[in-house]
């Protein structure tokens, strides 16, 4: 009996999933019904929108539209400080945002205008780009110079028994520390030049202060810094402690510029009258070279423009004093200028010179 009432119940639960299977429409005829019906009524199974997506849509668009990411360095540098002042003073609300960005310093930051997601503009040191051609052949081509901010001067120091930069050959010399503009242009200058030295990467407090005493055989210290340094204006040196002249010539042409170290920077270490010839790194202001009918390359032009009508604000009090010698018609060895700043000296001749 029992067995009766369960091969009854069975076939009961059997009858009524077929019944099911039948009368339910299987995935794939679900799918065509659901993309007919969006067809002929797309708005009718269209999920409404959440409200702060709503709320939210146009602001997005709006901010960014007419945001700029300017790579600037590390915290403690200057170009972070400069890439902060800026964005302080082109900052127009909804019409220009200027985002500076910390990195890792001038020579990453070409790394980060050519790959990193949202930067259009850098502050770089414009042998940077030399690291870069073996990898990018036309690198030069996608780099272009909205502004020559300031220059970081070659300063080789070295110990009384030093005499010419030949006098340094199988020596001692520190470049301070990994990621520093010394430890990447210092190198390549002493290359380019033929100096074969042996190179140390320690901070330049403890290589200084190994050459005062005669330790560790350190023959001599470089920097690549804006002048005055206050390590050599505040320190105090035995007699013959000295600059090395660093001759301009051919093989510096293609990044760096002239320049010269005197007693008004350093009048502990330099005679009067006397100057000490140098070359300078150019620390620039660039862009990637973005199509001119793009909106990247619009926005790069917005920002040129706020940038080049306010310098006068950058003059003023609060603000860096290498503002004050800016000269916006200034080159930068190897790179072409950005179209927008070209135009905008065009049709501002007389607004290159900062004032003094």
């Amino acid at each position: 009996m029992n067995r009766c009432v369960g091969s009854c119940l069975l076939l009961v639960l059997a009858a009524l999933a077929a019944l099911l299977v039948a009368i339910q429409p299987s995935p794939v005829n679900a799918q065509v019904k659901d993309v007919h019906t969006q067809t002929a009524h797309p708005q009718q199974h269209k999920p409404p929108a959440k409200p702060q997506e709503a709320a939210n849509a146009k602001p997005k668009e709006v901010m960014n539209a007419w945001t700029v990411g300017l790579a600037g360095g590390l915290l403690e540098g200057a170009p972070i400080r400069l890439a902060a002042e800026m964005a302080r003073v082109v900052d127009d609300g909804d019409n220009l945002h200027v985002l500076p960005v910390v990195t890792r310093g001038p020579t990453e930051n070409v790394n980060s205008l050519l790959y990193l997601r949202g930067i259009d503009t850098a502050i770089i040191n414009s042998d940077s780009l030399d690291e870069y051609k073996s990898v990018v052949r036309d690198v030069q081509s996608k780099v272009t110079y909205v502004l020559n901010l300031f220059p970081s001067e070659l300063h080789v120091f070295v110990r009384p028994e030093i005499q010419s930069l030949g006098d340094l050959a199988g020596k001692k010399v520190n470049f301070n520390t990994q990621g520093t503009a010394a430890a990447y242009s210092g190198p390549l200058i002493f290359s380019r030049l033929g100096l074969d030295v042996e190179q140390t990467f320690i901070p330049h407090q403890v290589a200084l202060e190994q050459m005062r005493k005669g330790e560790g055989g350190m023959a001599a210290v470089v920097f690549v810094t804006s002048k005055p340094v206050d390590a050599f204006v505040r320190g105090r040196f035995e007699p013959g402690f000295k600059f090395l002249a660093v001759p301009y010539n051919s093989k510096l042409g293609d990044y760096y510029l002239p320049t010269t170290l005197d007693a008004t920077d350093y009048p502990n270490l330099i005679k009067p009258g006397e100057r000490v010839e140098t070359i300078a790194v150019p620390t620039a202001l660039v862009a990637f070279n973005w199509p001119t009918t793009s909106n990247r390359y619009d926005r790069v032009a917005r920002f040129v423009d706020h940038l080049f009508s306010r310098l006068d604000k950058l003059q003023g009090p609060g603000f860096d004093p290498k503002w004050k010698s800016i000269n916006l018609a200034a080159t930068v060895p190897g790179l072409a200028r950005f179209p927008a700043a070209q135009a905008w000296l065009d049709s501002h001749p007389h607004g290159s010179q900062a004032s003094q």
